[in-house]
């Protein structure tokens, strides 16, 4: 490695007192990026907010210089990989071929390659990105990085679950060069081993939900479950009984009765593990033997079901809300004073009916509530800046007060 991997990668200049970019000191540490895509100007952006001299390598910088901040000088490749030692490789995959006249220039740099492959590359190519780089460039150090990192995050700066960099190469030096550069910029560095595990890495902005596929699934078959039992208890049962027409109760009527019935059993699923795996180290006589595959991925999917549990919460609070607009509830009502009218009552008052829904309703507010709160709670951005002991006594405490008010007189 040259002199100028010793140099300081940390700058104590960042940003200026009016929020906008400073300008980077003479002495800063000097990054290339090759490209000049929406990828490659906010991690200039980013850079330069860290204090970073960066160049930019362009095949037409005129064009593409005032897209990026006034301190990063945008040039031509060949100029922008003379000096940094690091350089950010900002270009698709098909594009790195056009890169390979640059190899004398590059022999012994610091290749950061930040590309994601699409869902059918990743299928077809049998070697990562990064490792196909490596091989065009046999002479220099390839690094994998920032390819979980979005334009957005690098723009206005990590955000929690934005927060982590995973790195991987072959080179332990370029990983620490790489990690000091990420901490510099606000994220965490994760090293994730060799360059092989590259491949890993770049599936994993493929993925489209993957802690959610089981709690998903879960919320669907409990409401089919529990809406064929309404539908069949409130619909079907009437019109094969008494010959009651009540089909029009599907759409609202059912699923509002369905969808309490599915928030109330996916919360007992949040907290319904940690008592079993509670009950099985006392069992054992040890918490440090591991809990069975099923348990363990129970455990994991909690906080996600705890969220869809919520969301349940939130659509039976907005349907109960839409009951009274309902055409058939205006019937009802016509129906039931033309009837009072009939039977010469004058006030239709039932005191004990009264008192039950304005319970009903404030327990199911007060359900709902708790219910966000615990959902809230859950969130990354938020359990980060509550301690352990705080974390605990919402998650403990706000319970128990949720099912007292499950176990009042009714539901919401």
């Amino acid at each position: 490695m040259s002199g100028e991997m010793d140099k300081p990668l940390i700058s104590r200049r960042l940003v200026d007192s009016d929020g906008s970019l400073a300008e980077v000191p003479n002495k800063a540490p000097k990054v290339g990026i090759l490209g000049s895509g929406d990828f490659a100007r906010s991690l200039a952006t980013r850079l330069v907010s860290s204090g970073f001299s960066v160049v930019v390598g362009s095949r037409n910088p005129k064009r593409t210089a005032g897209l990026f901040p006034s301190a990063a000088q945008v040039t031509f490749q060949e100029e922008a990989v003379s000096s940094p030692q690091v350089i950010f490789v900002a270009v698709f995959r098909e594009h790195y071929s056009s890169l390979c006249s640059l190899g004398d220039q590059l022999a012994g740099k610091i290749l950061v390659d930040v590309s994601n492959p699409t869902e059918k590359e990743h299928l077809q190519n049998h070697q990562s990105n990064a490792e196909y780089l490596a091989s065009l460039f046999p002479a220099c150090t390839v690094v994998k990085a920032f390819n979980v990192i979005s334009a957005w995050a690098l723009q206005s700066g990590p955000r929690d679950g934005n927060r982590q960099v995973l790195i991987c190469s072959d080179q332990l030096e370029a990983k620490h060069t790489i990690s000091e550069m990420a901490r510099t910029m606000g994220f965490t560095p994760l090293d994730m081993g060799s360059l092989a595990s590259a491949r890993e890495i770049e599936a994993i902005p493929l993925r489209l939900f993957p802690s959610w596929k089981v709690p998903i699934l879960l919320a669907l078959g409990l409401f089919v479950c529990f809406y064929a039992y309404n539908f069949i208890r409130d619909v079907l049962h009437p019109y094969v009984r008494k010959h009651e027409n009540k089909f029009y109760k599907m759409p609202l009527s059912v699923v509002n009765t369905t969808l309490p019935c599915v928030a109330y059993v996916m919360l007992s699923l949040v907290y319904l593990p940690g008592v079993l795996a509670a009950a099985l180290q006392l069992r054992r006589g040890t918490k440090y033997q591991r809990f069975p595959d099923w348990l363990d991925h129970w455990l994991q999917h909690r906080k996600q079901i705890g969220l869809l549990s919520f969301f349940f919460g939130m659509l039976h609070a907005l349907y109960s809300f839409c009951l009274p607009l309902r055409r058939s509830h205006r019937y009802d009502l016509v129906n039931l004073a033309v009837k009072q009218v009939l039977d010469n009552k004058t006030r239709l008052w039932v005191e004990e009916e009264v008192w039950r829904m304005e319970i009903y309703l404030s327990m199911g507010v007060l359900a709902l509530g708790t219910l966000a709160l615990l959902a809230v709670t859950s969130l990354p951005s938020i359990a980060n800046s509550l301690n352990w002991k705080e974390f605990s006594f919402v998650q403990v405490k706000q319970i128990s007060l949720e099912l007292q008010l499950q176990l009042g007189p009714g539901p919401a």
